[in-house]
């Protein structure tokens, strides 16, 4: 039995799976142990933290461990077309367990039931196994342990600012004192909010697990997948749902805070926060597949958060409740993932300047305006609030900002911002034309083509045959590859199959792509930016060369990890997942690039060939 100190930080890996609710979610390793959950939302104090080494008094813990003694192997899926997670472990002589790990989610009194309660059940699978249940809670981002009292059937662990119970047929005192025991039946581990239940403990277990079931496959049901990859594409989606807080239309970049982008770096940063920029890219994929809620509850959130500034500027980043501040410091008891700190609690890009939030905001609002299916469509009281962020897209799109790559030691004007409040004004326009309203649709359409004229002045380098990262510059970035993407120019443009032939000149690094090559803050980029690589993969399919596209994006498939999800980053050289998980824009980029390369369900049937398509790759 390994002892809870044993953890080696070399060993740790993003051999991760998330569960969650849109509400709470949680990392589980490969071995079943739950290392990572904010609590009791996405961007709470995590109270299982052991993926980032706590020291000091809270040294070895932070975990919710289930093992086996002896243990010789373990196996791990998701049930299929769910968040659900099964894990079983098996020992030196056969013995296994089963476990299984979810957080309810269903339909409940017509409303969505979505409570802050992991749930797990472990069932014997074959011999006689004999297992120890751990469970660690830490409070304070690892700095404490919270006290610990017992009831008849539950624990219960009380901070400050935290009462959580664990609620279980399972033997006490076994999990109490960490002392192993000879599992003969089933039992179930309900760890939630300090409440009592209302039915026994199985039943309820039981009922959680079959709704929760009943509501993904109903979720999936609807999906508009491709005809290929579609396991791939369907837990990318379930995973971009995950990433979303529902109460208030919030999207979080990713589910943890400073997973190094890559080794010996600092760049560790918080991504448990709803950035404009990432959200529009998840709404864009969802859309895609069909699931237009999530747009619907982004809109919402949009409106809160822009209603925080009375002139509607809006910043990069919100907290999934705006108006929450989240200044940027140092979690000192957390040695962070491998040892590799610092560990950052909030995000100082909250302050940046980045233009291309209201091209963001418009593009993800301007489905609202077009899409029949939807119950309340777009209408002239959202165009009046979306024409305040474009005023501002139209006065600040020819000043410096940070850029999307979110520099914090200089500032320019970046062609992609411009880009995008272009793509602001444009839409705008094209919105107005749709609404009956000739006069709006002629002023944003003149703004547009203003800014497009400076763009094709300025970041034009006739030198190089290419577009440039910013105004007057020399070199490329990987966000020029979205200018096709956006509509400002077509993919025929001669300037746009120049600007393809920079980037895969100074870019590429074997099958994958860096967002750029010079150094910033922290030196140069030592790992590819995982969704460069599919807008990338985008690009070569918009070009033609589809052959290309396809071959790449299957070696990108081939770094996912063991259930299928991708983090921010990826090394070049061997693969291995850096930077924080899951990664939301890494997800959106495999969904959209799958739609793209995907044969059409129409070819598959009519011409033949489905033998040599495998939907569940």
């Amino acid at each position: 039995m390994r002892a809870a100190s044993e953890t080696h930080e070399s060993q740790q890996s993003l051999a991760l799976a998330p569960i969650g609710n849109c509400v709470l979610g949680a990392l589980v390793d490969a071995k079943g142990s739950i290392v990572w959950c904010c609590y009791p939302t996405l961007d709470g104090d995590p109270i299982f933290c052991s993926l980032l080494n706590p020291s000091g008094a809270c040294a070895g813990a932070g975990s919710f461990d289930i093992e086996i003694e002896h243990f010789a192997a373990a196996r791990q899926h998701y049930s299929r077309n769910t968040a659900i997670l099964v894990t079983t472990l098996t020992d030196r002589s056969g013995a296994s367990v089963r476990i299984t790990d979810f957080v309810p989610r269903y339909s409940h009194y017509g409303r969505t039931f979505r409570p802050s309660t992991l749930v797990r059940r472990i069932e014997p699978v074959a011999g006689s196994p004999r297992i120890l249940i751990r469970l660690r809670p830490c409070t304070g981002y690892g700095s404490s342990e919270p006290t610990l009292s017992i009831g008849s059937n539950y624990l219960c662990y009380r901070a400050s600012s935290m009462g959580l119970r664990l609620t279980t047929n399972a033997p006490l005192s076994y999990i109490r004192e960490q002392i192993p025991f000879v599992l003969s039946e089933g039992v179930d581990l309900i760890l939630g909010p300090d409440e009592p239940l209302t039915a026994p403990i199985p039943e309820t277990a039981r009922a959680f697990l079959e709704r929760t079931e009943e509501y993904w496959l109903e979720w999936v049901r609807y999906l508009s997948v491709p005809f290929e990859w579609q396991d791939a594409v369907i837990r990318a989606a379930i995973t971009l749902k995950l990433c979303s807080f529902e109460e208030t239309g919030a999207i979080v970049a990713a589910m943890t805070t400073s997973i190094p982008e890559a080794p010996g770096t600092e760049r560790n940063w918080d991504y448990r926060y709803c950035w404009l920029r990432d959200a529009y890219f998840v709404v864009y994929a969802l859309n895609q597949l069909g699931a237009t809620r999530t747009m619907e509850g982004f809109i919402r959130y949009i409106t809160n958060a822009a209603s925080l500034d009375e002139a509607a500027l809006l910043k990069p980043v919100y907290g999934i409740l705006p108006g929450i501040k989240f200044e940027e410091r140092i979690a000192e008891s957390l040695a962070g993932y491998r040892g590799q700190g610092p560990v950052r609690i909030g995000n100082d890009a909250e302050r940046q300047v980045q233009n291309d939030v209201y091209g963001s905001v418009v593009l993800a609002a301007t489905q609202m305006f077009f899409d029949r299916r939807l119950p309340r469509m777009g209408d002239r009281a959202l165009f009046a609030r979306l024409e305040q962020l474009g005023e501002w897209a139209r006065r600040v799109a020819l000043e410096p900002d940070a850029s999307l790559w979110e520099f914090r030691g200089r500032a320019a004007v970046h062609t992609y911002s411009a880009a995008m409040c272009w793509a602001a004004c444009h839409r705008l326009g094209e919105v107005a034309t749709s609404l009956g309203l000739p006069a709006r649709a002629l002023y944003w359409r003149e703004h547009a083509e203003h800014i497009r004229k400076a763009i094709l002045e300025h970041a034009w380098q006739p030198a190089r045959q290419s577009f440039v990262d910013q105004f007057g510059g020399r070199h490329v970035d990987a966000s020029l590859l979205l200018l096709q993407e956006i509509g400002f120019v077509a993919a025929d443009d001669p300037r746009f199959l120049g600007t393809l032939a920079a980037v895969e000149r100074d870019l590429k690094r074997g099958d994958h792509l860096f967002r750029y090559e010079r150094e910033d803050d922290f030196g140069a980029p030592g790992t590819a930016f995982t969704v460069c690589t599919f807008w990338y993969i985008n690009a070569l399919v918009a070009v033609g060369r589809r052959g290309e596209a396809r071959e790449i994006f299957e070696k990108v498939l081939a770094c996912r990890n063991h259930v299928g999800l991708l983090s921010e980053d990826i090394s070049p050289e061997t693969g291995e997942l850096w930077g924080n998980f899951p990664q939301s824009y890494s997800m959106v980029g495999l969904v959209v690039s799958a739609m793209r390369l995907s044969r059409s369900w129409e070819e598959a049937f009519r011409y033949g060939g489905m033998s040599n398509v495998r939907p569940g790759a």
